[in-house]
């Protein structure tokens, strides 16, 4: 009998364990658009109410999400970004993106950078400001006895 494969340490394995649903990533999409409200982000995910708010509850107890009472009585809640989800947005716009290139005829939503221009983002190196690509990174592996090519 084989011993069960141990997984690559991995922190994108770790993130799409909080927004690597469907649902959980179209919630933060409505945040980003300023949709706050439970009733409008089910509307605007035509996700069922049931897996919307597991969903919600999951992004919440990440930290991703905070949820803020906008009203006493009766109590009411919207969902506010806290910083770690603010710093998703990079990650939307790139998925945006690839999107609109392979998936569609017609971008549905263009956003336009304060200099006036319809963004088409990249990732740059913070260090050089050159733009990244596949041949231009290597991976260095900090958790011992992994390699590219798996466990050593």
């Amino acid at each position: 009998m084989t011993a069960p494969a141990t997984p690559r340490p991995c922190s994108i394995a770790d993130a799409l364990g909080v927004v690597g649903e469907k649902y959980s990533l179209l919630v933060l999409r409505e945040v980003f658009f300023d949709v706050h409200r439970f009733d409008a982000i089910a509307r605007n995910t035509a996700a069922p109410r049931d897996v919307l708010t597991a969903r919600l509850r999951r992004l919440v107890d990440a930290g991703v999400l905070e949820k803020v009472r906008y009203n006493e009585r009766p109590p009411r809640y919207e969902y506010r970004l806290t910083p770690a989800g603010e710093e998703l947005r990079p990650v939307l716009l790139m998925l945006l993106r690839w999107g609109d290139r392979h998936l569609k005829d017609v971008p549905p939503t263009v956003f336009e950078h304060s200099c006036g221009a319809d963004l088409d983002p990249v990732a740059v190196c913070r260090a050089c400001g050159e733009e990244v690509r596949g041949r231009s990174l290597t991976p260095r592996f900090q958790v011992p006895g992994w390699t590219a090519a798996g466990p050593s």
